[in-house]
């Protein structure tokens, strides 16, 4: 059963047939009356996978973890968490 969407107000409509061998008054939507089209995320647009391990090695990494320090040097926030005047939060 293909998946038939508005793409207006995002109904998905059930249909036996392709849209392509509907009519024109089937090709509009029930609710809001714009056309119907095919849904986009039926098929994958994606070709590759973007982190694919390699062939040989299907697991994680063996190495140990590649950042030693901390990210943060400083304190993310003051003691008291409020805004200072010169912080780019402060609202006068």
């Amino acid at each position: 059963m293909p998946r038939i969407v508005c793409r207006a107000c995002g109904r998905e409509v059930y249909a036996t047939a392709p849209i392509e061998q509907l009519f024109a008054e089937e090709r509009r939507c029930p609710r809001c009356g714009a056309v119907l089209q095919n849904d986009r995320r039926a098929d994958e647009r994606r070709k590759v996978h973007r982190r694919a391990n390699p062939q040989g090695d299907p697991g994680p990494p063996t190495d140990a973890e590649r950042r030693v320090a901390e990210r943060r040097v400083d304190r993310r926030r003051d003691g008291d968490g409020g805004a200072k005047r010169d912080s780019g939060g402060w609202l006068e």
